[in-house]
């Protein structure tokens, strides 16, 4: 087996660890980035450096503390009212945490952007199954206005060809649909 393809099993178990996790705790949770966009697409498009989740933030603690238990480590990242960051078998998990403001709308939970708005609408995207993993993801569209946007939500963050060749894959996708 490839070094890809080794690292694309190990996240897949670590996928279908956490969403045992989140079922047993009753905790709503919603792939992003380039694993949103697989679940979304139906199949696996390219290796993965990680594995990007939304949660709201007050599960964040219990979420935080089971999956400690369950020989995830913390490690740094951004602010974490913002962001969770973890590591278990030399493999990157990240929850960016949300919050809803008086409006309604879904936010930035905490850190330097606390209050400021996703996208409208982020978290109805579908349930998609890959290799007998279930996740909701979030709207194609959102992934699309994220990937576009978050060099310019984040000063110094570089606009990437892989955000690129990702947007092109979802777009096409929704065209034919």
């Amino acid at each position: 087996m490839n070094e890809d393809a080794d690292r694309t099993d190990r996240q897949f178990a670590l996928m279908t660890e956490i969403r045992l996790i989140a079922d047993r705790l009753g905790i709503e949770l919603w792939l992003r980035g380039g694993w949103a966009m697989d679940f979304f697409l139906g199949e696996v498009t390219r290796a993965h450096k990680d594995i990007d989740f939304f949660a709201w933030a007050n599960d964040a603690r219990k979420l935080a503390n089971e999956v400690g238990l369950e020989g995830y480590a913390p490690c740094a990242g951004p602010h974490p009212g913002q962001q969770l960051d973890f590591t278990k078998i030399d493999e990157e998990l990240s929850f960016a945490l949300l919050a809803d403001n008086p409006q309604g709308q879904v936010v930035v939970a905490g850190g330097p952007f606390a209050g400021e708005p996703w996208p409208t609408g982020m978290l109805s995207g579908p349930v998609r199954t890959l290799r007998d993993v279930s996740y909701r993801v979030i709207t194609p569209e959102s992934q699309i206005e994220i990937k576009l946007m978050m060099p310019i939500w984040v000063p110094g963050r570089p606009r990437r060809l892989k955000d690129r060749e990702d947007v092109e894959r979802i777009r096409r996708a929704l065209e034919s649909s």
